[in-house]
């Protein structure tokens, strides 16, 4: 798949052609790790959260496994939140000087993207954020 910045970003995998709950899990882990590592925002409290939010997931996933395509999209939106509770926005957008956090789109779908609201237009897949605003931005 194309993370709409001509790189290719592979979907989980097994040698036996069926992905499990945890290859699904992990590729999501991986994905919003390296935004938060491309923001320079990857610290051992934010790792926390993000261990945080993946349990709950592997939860939803054990109850739906059909949904395992969302997973990635919700994950980041899961690690949203709990930013935005404790430091505030993020990722900002670096499109636009007004701070305001990038939203995921589709919001319960495959391919989930970071995209500018107030512009309309994508920036990046999830995992493939690339350096941009490292601060946050105020959470109101």
């Amino acid at each position: 798949m194309d993370d709409g910045g001509g790189r290719r970003f592979r979907r989980p995998s097994s040698h036996n052609g069926t992905v499990t709950s945890e290859t699904v899990l992990h590729t999501a882990r991986a994905r919003i790790l390296a935004d938060l590592t491309a923001r320079d925002v990857a610290g051992p409290e934010i790792v926390s959260l993000v261990e945080d939010a993946l349990s709950r997931r592997r939860w939803w996933l054990e109850q739906w496994q059909e949904g395992a395509a969302f997973v990635p999209g919700l994950l980041a939106q899961d690690v949203q939140d709990a930013l935005m509770e404790t430091y505030g926005r993020w990722p900002l957008c670096p499109l636009c000087e007004e701070p305001h956090a990038l939203a995921v789109e589709p919001e319960l779908g495959e391919d989930p993207h970071w995209v500018c609201e107030a512009r309309g237009v994508p920036v990046a897949a999830v995992g493939s954020l690339e350096g941009g605003p490292t601060q946050y931005g105020p959470a109101r």
